[in-house]
């Protein structure tokens, strides 16, 4: 039989691990200036352009995010996408009567151009577009993911918030998931609850890692500069 206390005191050292790593990176965000933090978010959209433009069937629909303060930026990326009409569905954080207090069951909208975004909770752009549900994410053939450090096992750090966790929860097929990090963050061990999904792909300002979710940490996995998540 498992002993409560043992788990209890596990479950804490995680999250303290998790609550750590997190300050530390935000920090680091923080100490990066404009001009890298644009040149880096540069950088970065031109590898996934590359790694979607090498994808053997063309994307009609794939689910990301809007970026906010010093995250790796996805502003570019979802421009391009839409100039391409692929169908992009966002996060939708506000609760149904658009109060600030937000809803933390998550929900999706399409993107429809900047002229039909508003500042949702926590400063995050979000659609005013219809919103088209939570199981929504099962019709993306892609996911970009936000994230704050990962290693090449596919674990994943998040911000804390379990948005995303309850989002992928949703998820009834195989469908990638890639996060936007940089370099300094792709790490050797990132601290993980049983419930956290794993990811396919980091994407930093100098390469693509496919991960191989659920393999040992001494395997190795492939690095693609400037290539394809495979």
């Amino acid at each position: 039989m498992a002993d409560p206390q043992r788990s209890n005191s596990d479950a804490a050292a995680i999250r303290q691990a998790k609550q750590l790593l997190r300050h530390a990176i935000l920090l680091s965000r923080e100490s990066r200036s404009p001009k890298s933090r644009a040149e880096s978010d540069h950088a970065r959209f031109e590898q996934l352009r590359t790694a979607m433009q090498q994808r053997p069937a063309r994307l009609t629909t794939v689910a990301a995010y809007l970026s906010t303060s010093t995250e790796p930026g996805t502003l570019e990326l979802v421009g391009w996408l839409a100039s391409l009409d692929v169908r992009v569905l966002l996060p939708v954080l506000s609760s149904e009567s658009g109060t600030a207090q937000g809803d933390r069951r998550p929900d999706w909208a399409p993107y429809a151009g900047p002229e039909q975004l508003r500042v949702g909770p926590l400063s995050i752009l979000e659609p005013t577009t219809p919103r088209v549900g939570r199981a929504a994410i099962n019709q993306a053939e892609l996911i970009i993911c936000s994230g704050l450090a990962a290693n090449r096992d596919g674990d994943r750090l998040g911000r804390g918030g379990g948005w995303y966790d309850r989002a992928l929860s949703e998820l009834d097929s195989d469908v990638p998931i890639w996060v936007l990090l940089n370099d300094d963050e792709v790490l050797d061990t990132i601290p993980t609850d049983p419930w956290d999904r794993r990811i396919d792909a980091i994407a930093t300002p100098t390469r693509l890692i496919s991960t191989e979710p659920g393999r040992r940490s001494d395997q190795h996995s492939h690095d693609h500069q400037r290539g394809s998540a495979q």
